[in-house]
């Protein structure tokens, strides 16, 4: 495994981290999840990446469960907040911030995260008021570091501009090689200000494993074809001049670089410089393995532009 620098933090996060979205929130059976994380964390993988709405809590609630009696000091615990916990809890409001922190802990079973996470912008609540909370609930320990996923470019400066408030260190946006769109300004403007990226999806939802292909039925085992996660895979990505497209860089990945499709999409994300780390979803635990792998792995440029001239007709 190898470890990167998250932003302007003293935390050395592995280069692939594993995530809780669908997967652990009720889209893989419990047992297959602990599995799952205990795979992870004696592979190296030491960035666990969840959220409290991911299953209303279920997710947490898993990861305490599965990382009960692991040494707390090994592995880096990564949370968020935003998200709708009921009717009337959501938002990133002072309110909220302090609620929602107290009930992620407890179901984490912990005293702090590393990393707490706005999981979208909040237009409802005025910014200084989200940065003084998220800066008291570091001041209290209650969180290491802050960050942010999927934030407008000029809401992430003015939060800069503040005085007197934690500063972000960590991004977490969509990247992938059908997503490459955070390359646009976004990152640039992030190493600027002292801040990496934790990236999603950057399987593009397993359409980047090549096991979805053209005119055939979706693999049963498969995201796409289960009932409470196919609904977040793109129509679009399933549609056959894409698929077919991605068996060319499927093939391309096997029998040029040597890699398996999964290995060759994690490197091209982590090529770049100011991500900090992939994270990957997992529902067995040799796919936790494989996508590990990738960690150590430098590819020629060459082909990443193959791969991307491919897939640029279908990037959208």
């Amino acid at each position: 495994m190898k470890y990167r620098q998250l932003g302007d933090s003293d935390l050395q996060v592995s280069t692939i981290s594993l995530g809780s979205w669908l997967t652990y929130s009720g889209g893989v059976e419990k047992a297959q999840a602990i599995a799952c994380v205990r795979k992870a964390l004696d592979l190296g993988i030491n960035l666990i990446d969840t959220a409290n709405v991911y299953g209303r809590g279920a997710a947490e609630t898993l990861l305490g469960e599965a990382l009960e009696g692991v040494d707390r000091a090994s592995y880096i615990l990564a949370t968020k907040v935003y998200g709708a916990m009921s009717d009337t809890d959501k938002g990133l409001s002072r309110a909220q911030i302090f609620k929602q922190i107290d009930a992620s802990l407890q179901r984490l079973k912990t005293d702090y995260v590393d990393l707490y996470q706005c999981h979208r912008y909040d237009e409802n609540t005025p910014l200084v008021e989200t940065m003084e909370a998220l800066t008291e609930v570091v001041k209290q320990g209650k969180a290491r570091y802050i960050g942010f996923s999927e934030w407008p470019l000029d809401k992430i400066e003015l939060a800069a501009e503040l005085e007197d408030v934690a500063p972000f260190v960590s991004s977490q946006p969509q990247y992938s090689l059908l997503w490459p769109y955070p390359q646009t300004g976004l990152i640039q403007r992030c190493a600027e200000l002292g801040i990496t990226q934790i990236v999603w999806s950057p399987l593009a939802q397993g359409v980047l494993t090549g096991k979805y292909k053209p005119g055939a039925p979706l693999p049963e085992d498969s995201r796409a074809s289960d009932a409470s996660m196919g609904s977040m895979v793109p129509k679009r990505w399933l549609e056959a001049p894409l698929l077919e497209a991605v068996q060319k860089v499927k093939r391309l990945a096997e029998e040029e670089a040597g890699v398996s499709l999964a290995q060759f999409a994690l490197a091209w994300v982590l090529r770049n410089e100011n991500v900090s780390s992939a994270i990957i979803g997992a529902s067995r635990p040799e796919q936790v393995a494989e996508n590990a792998a990738a960690a150590e792995l430098r590819l020629s440029n060459e082909l990443f532009y193959r791969a991307e001239d491919i897939l640029a007709p279908f990037r959208q």
